[in-house]
């Protein structure tokens, strides 16, 4: 006797169909703050990293297109490499001081 998954009533735990999730709407809600009610935090990290340091940029608002451009005009500023995960633009090494300053050049008022 099969036991049913108690989160779905459908009892569905894994589909491998690629279309099984597109039938929902789009989040069209998803807008991008402007630079000066942006309120970002940077911050340095080396949690599951072996020790390496990177510098986190959290609380962005807005499309994930977007933190991607942002996180494109850092990387080239920085001369390194990173990427756009879990809601976190991740720049490798640190470059706190300088991306505080760079965001701010930018119209992001708000950074810390």
């Amino acid at each position: 006797m099969s036991k049913k998954n108690s989160s779905r009533p459908d009892g569905l735990a894994y589909s491998t169909n690629k279309d099984f999730f597109n039938d929902f709407p789009a989040d069209e809600n998803a807008e991008t703050l402007p630079k000066e009610k942006q309120k970002l935090r940077v911050k340095l990290d080396t949690k599951q990293r072996a020790g390496k340091v990177v510098t986190l940029v959290d609380c962005f608002v807005g499309t994930i297109d977007d933190m991607e451009v942002l996180a494109k005009q850092l990387k080239t500023k920085c001369g390194t490499g990173g990427s756009v995960k879990d809601g976190y633009i991740i720049i490798q090494g640190d470059y706190k001081d300088k991306i505080v300053a760079w965001l701010k050049d930018w119209g992001y008022v708000l950074t810390k």
